[in-house]
């Protein structure tokens, strides 16, 4: 829908878009935060981090419910998605246009189906070959419509019927990214020396080998949000920590279009307007959830740290899992009086809500949204009592011990009404009672508001991480994926698993999480 595409450029602009600084402040500056980091970290009430090690053992089964909500979700996309062209609805029911982030989360999916039984590798071959047939072939250039993209990006939105630009919406930098993210997990997991998957490999190594990643740094040596023919490029770019690390992780391993190391330097370098500490928890913070789940998707950063983290002394992964223990604090905190939060029901991110109108609630003037991002405190957060299961779920990777209850107890309070074909429903909000026109959703007397579409860029991350959780599978073929390896090489990363040869780096067992503290 129109209103998706800003939304998450509004969230990382809020955060990503700083005044460049002067070059000594570059090496200086940095390390007096890190420093205080450093010393808060170890004031840190969570309780012991994640061991900085790549010592790896076999997590605990889920509870059954998790495989239910696994196959559903699958489902989601297998179902959804266009046979021929692999394109996926951005949201469903409601008709809509595909998303081609929700194309990367389905080809991210189809391999997990194979694994779990859902569907034969044939199946999922095929339809990952007419998926990776399409976007190879889908028009490129500069002209407003007919195109599919440009320079190797691809816009946001395409028409499902035709797989064209969808109005004037935006090439999308990030989008490409997450569609890469399940194009090269493809590439790595259909390994067999039969014609269909060999094509698959080949395919793969065309979509990404023509992105043209420095064609996007305007502003050097940032990579820009996105382009448009009407306006060319967006007036933001990537910066701080937010969803967008897998631009800049893919960026850099580009075989053919590269962007160099100070690319990676100025990313991190908005890390100085992201550190926080929500009840007591100190994390590099984005407010919305999905900001801490769409990266570590695709790479397993366990144990493998680039020189910030290295100085902050704690992983990428063990961050996501404060910022999975922050999201609970906060909902316990409660700290706007929303109905139902508390220790097993919490969970703020991107999401469709109500309506975009105000109303009064416990005797305050309060600003309801309807697709939004939204975010537990902090600069930039949003708070209307609207609860995304996606947060929960998408997080048992990171906290298994409150993820999981979390998402036991909204399936058990409100399973009736938010859990239908294809597992969770996009959200629900039991403060909001209004009698009103809703945007999205529909009122259930004694509950609230629930939506009624299921949105593909929330489905996708429950998917990959209850996998991930169980058998670490897209962590395990992505670690041995040349160009995820290369770019996080060239970023800096270090140890781990990182150490290990190629071919060698994917054959360990998943390390269990961090206890709860």
């Amino acid at each position: 829908m129109p209103e998706l595409s800003g939304m998450r450029h509004n969230a990382s602009g809020t955060f990503a878009h700083f005044a460049r600084r002067a070059w000594p402040w570059i090496a200086i500056f940095p390390l007096l935060v890190l420093a205080l980091v450093a010393f808060q970290v170890n004031k840190d009430s969570l309780g012991p981090p994640a061991a900085v090690s790549s010592t790896l053992i076999s997590n605990p089964p889920l509870p059954s419910l998790f495989d239910d909500l696994e196959e559903r979700t699958f489902r989601f996309f297998w179902n959804t998605a266009q046979p021929d062209t692999g394109l996926v609805p951005d949201r469903y029911p409601t008709p809509s246009m595909a998303s081609i982030a929700a194309v990367g989360f389905a080809l991210t999916a189809y391999p997990i189906g194979v694994e779990r039984g859902y569907v034969t590798r044939e199946e999922a071959r095929d339809r990952v070959l007419g998926t990776l047939r399409f976007f190879a072939e889908a028009p490129q250039g500069p002209a407003a419509t007919g195109m599919a993209g440009y320079k190797g990006f691809f816009y946001r939105y395409l028409e499902m019927r035709t797989g064209d630009r969808s109005g004037d919406i935006e090439l999308s930098t990030v989008d490409t990214a997450l569609l890469l993210g399940g194009v090269l997990f493809c590439q790595s997991y259909f390994d067999k020396s039969t014609p269909e998957e060999a094509e698959i490999r080949r395919l793969a190594e065309l979509i990404y080998r023509r992105v043209d990643w420095r064609w996007a740094q305007v502003r050097p040596p940032a990579i820009s949000h996105g382009w448009t023919p009407e306006s060319r490029f967006l007036k933001y770019d990537w910066r701080g920590y937010n969803e967008a690390m897998l631009v800049y992780i893919l960026a850099l391993g580009s075989p053919t279009h590269p962007v160099g190391r100070d690319a990676w330097d100025e990313w991190v370098r908005g890390y100085n307007g992201y550190w926080d500490s929500l009840q007591g928890r100190t994390y590099l913070a984005f407010q919305p959830h999905f900001g801490h789940q769409y990266t570590h998707i695709w790479v397993d950063f366990h144990g493998i740290l680039d020189p910030m983290m290295r100085l902050a002394g704690f992983d990428y992964f063990d961050n996501s899992r404060r910022a999975t223990y922050a999201q609970q604090a906060y909902a316990i905190a409660n700290p706007m009086r929303w109905k139902g939060y508390g220790e097993n029901v919490w969970g703020l991110t991107a999401s469709d809500g109500a309506t975009d109108a105000q109303f009064l609630f416990r005797g305050e003037k309060r600003q309801f949204r309807g697709y939004w991002a939204r975010g537990a405190g902090g600069v930039g957060g949003f708070d209307d009592g609207t609860i995304a299961p996606t947060a929960a779920a998408a997080s048992v990777a990171f906290a298994p011990a409150i993820a999981i209850p979390a998402v036991l107890e909204m399936h058990r309070r409100y399973g009736n009404y938010i859990y239908g074909e294809y597992g969770f429903y996009d959200a629900f909000n039991p403060s909001f009672t209004f009698d009103t026109s809703l945007r999205h959703g529909r009122l259930v007397p004694g509950l609230g508001w629930v939506a009624t579409d299921y949105l593909a860029i929330d489905q996708g991350p429950i998917v990959a991480m209850i996998e991930n959780y169980r058998s670490g599978l897209v962590w395990r073929i992505m670690r041995n994926n040349p160009h995820v390896r290369r770019g996080l090489i060239r970023a800096g990363f270090k140890g781990g698993w990182l150490d290990q040869p190629r071919g060698t780096a994917g054959k360990t067992a998943m390390r269990e999480p961090a206890s709860a503290g």
